[in-house]
């Protein structure tokens, strides 16, 4: 017998509840990259992709002591600047996004990271995700940051079907409580890194696994055991 899909006023005390427990689950709830400024957030997002805030953490404790402003990136060698985000992975690619985005920077917007998302959007290297991110917790503007984690749990959850980064943080618009968007993704990280696991997720420990789908389903029940 098929189940009956919630409504929608349904899926939103769901997703509340979802919220309240994880935050009691992880009371230490926050952005995990190190930074003082938007701008420094800015560049630590640009290093994050495709590695671990941790390894950022340990570069950019170094990187901005010497890199203060924008036109200390613009200025400085491109080569150097390479070998100074080299742990980070794709650091060519990611020392031009930086240099790029600060030239931009410098030439739109005074050399100050504008606080919309439109103009966020407009810097190279800079997509949705960590629009949101610096949107959230620097202007204080809520935002819902869709990582692997937040897509993966999300999927599982049944707050989403899709893949699509823009659908997905569409979707979740609509069932997360408005007032703690940028908290509630937070959520997915640490939530997304200690339990639910992307190959073996540990629903027997999950704080709401009841309020899952997912440990039901034959594929759930199968990584459960």
């Amino acid at each position: 017998m098929a189940k009956t899909a919630l409504t929608l006023e349904a899926q939103r005390g769901r997703a509340r509840q979802v919220f309240e427990r994880l935050r009691a689950a992880y009371p230490d709830l926050r952005c995990t990259l190190d930074f003082n400024g938007p701008l420094e957030l800015l560049i630590a997002t640009i290093l994050a992709a495709q590695c671990t805030d941790a390894r950022v953490n340990i570069v950019t404790k170094n990187l901005f002591r010497k890199y203060r402003k924008p036109a200390d990136y613009v200025n400085a060698p491109i080569e150097e600047l390479q070998e100074d985000i080299r742990p980070c992975g794709f650091y060519r690619s990611k020392a031009r996004s930086i240099v790029n985005t600060c030239a931009k920077l410098i030439d739109r917007f005074d050399g100050v990271v504008p606080g919309t998302i439109e103009e966020l959007l407009s810097l190279d290297g800079v997509g949705r995700k960590t629009a949101n991110v610096i949107l959230g917790e620097c202007f204080g503007m809520q935002g819902i940051i869709v990582d692997t984690h937040c897509t993966r749990i999300n999927r599982r959850l049944g707050f989403t079907k899709h893949a699509d980064p823009v659908k997905i943080e569409r979707d979740l618009m609509k069932v997360w409580p408005e007032d703690h968007w940028t908290l509630f993704s937070h959520a997915m990280v640490f939530h997304g890194r200690a339990v639910c696991t992307a190959r073996a997720p540990r629903c027997s420990q999950c704080p709401v696994a009841d309020l899952c789908p997912f440990p039901s389903s034959k594929e759930g029940k199968r990584i459960a055991k």
